[in-house]
Formats: C-alpha cells, structure tokens, sequence
C-alpha cells in the first residue's frame, strides 16, 4: 500500500469536486425546512457521504470485474440524475407553492426522497472507479472513505447556509430549493456531453 501525500490530497480533491451536487442538493433541503434539527442535519449529510462513498466503490469494483458492463450504462447515468432530481425538485417546487411558511406544518425531506437525492447526486462518481482503478482494494476504500468525510463537511455547510437562508426567505425557500433541484439535474446532463 503506497499511502502518500498525494494519495491523500487527490483523494480530498476528488471529494471535494464530488461533493459540489450534495452540497447543493442540501443548501436546497435547508431552504426547504428552515426549522431542521441539528440530528436530522447530520443524517443528511451521512447519507450524502454514504452514497458518495458507496459509489465509487461500485465504480472500482465494476471495472475489477464487469468492465463490459459498466460501459453499458455509462450513457444513462446522466439521464437517470436528472429525472430523479427533476421529480424530488418538481416535488419541493409543487410544495413550496402551496406551502403556508409556518415551520411546523412545513413537511421536511423524507428518507425516501433523501436516498433518492443521495442516488442522484453520486451516481456521476461511478465514473470515479475508473480515476481508483490502479488501487488496491485497500486504498481504494480509505480513498472512498474520505471522500465520504469530505461530502459529511460539506453537506453540513450547505445544510447550514441553507437552513440560514430558508428562515429569511420564508415560504418562498421551498420554489428556490425545487428550481436548484431542477437545474442540478440538467447540470448534470448538459456536463455529460462535453
């Protein structure tokens, strides 16, 4: 094992850049329920961090094993993110309309729709299977594991800016969450083909 100062600073690299989605997926849950507590926070962005692990795992292990497959799917991947965040921002959209402001009735990201943002928002970072596939099992863990520390941090601030912000904005947080949603996912897409 060839654990350098390389090996962890592109590592946190990679995080970083893998995180930038989860980070805005969560500033807009936190404008979308300004009232979250701290424990529900944390949740998030484990689950941010878990996929974004997890991902790149299935990315290593995919090109180890079912190389001709992963190609296969490749293509899709973009697609598949802006429909599930196209369908959980349509959703905060629709519920930011009809929202009447007050924290208590406002409903919160649930844990379905949290695994599906978690999905979509790493689902890019099976590509970075390829970037790890000269690890060792090993390394390509500890690498997936601080990757997943990176996102933990960073959804955490984007929780945070977005809880700060949702409070000012009031009953309108909820349409800016949705439309933030939504242009993630054709982010996303529009990305694939350049």
């Amino acid at each position: 094992m060839n654990l350098t100062f390389t090996f962890f600073f592109n590592s946190i690299l990679l995080g970083i850049g893998l995180a930038m989605d989860a980070f805005s997926v969560s500033m807009a849950n936190g404008l979308n329920e300004p009232c979250m507590k701290h424990r529900k926070m944390c949740g998030i962005a484990g689950m941010f961090g878990f996929f974004q692990a997890l991902m790149p795992m299935l990315g290593w292990f995919l090109v180890h094993n079912l190389v001709m497959y992963f190609h296969a799917v490749e293509p899709f991947i973009p697609w598949t993110a802006l429909a599930l965040l196209g369908f959980i921002g349509g959703k905060m959209l629709y519920e930011g309309i009809t929202d009447k402001g007050e924290c208590g009735d406002k409903p919160g990201v649930g844990f379905f729709a949290l695994v599906v943002q978690g999905i979509a928002t790493s689902i890019d970072a099976l590509s970075v299977g390829l970037t790890i596939s000269e690890y060792n099992f090993t390394e390509a863990l500890l690498a997936s594991l601080i990757i997943a520390a990176v996102t933990f941090v960073i959804c955490m601030a984007g929780l945070v800016i977005g809880r700060t912000a949702g409070s000012k904005l009031s009953g309108k947080a909820g349409i800016l969450g949705g439309v933030i949603l939504i242009f993630i996912g054709i982010e996303i897409l529009v990305k694939s083909f350049f």
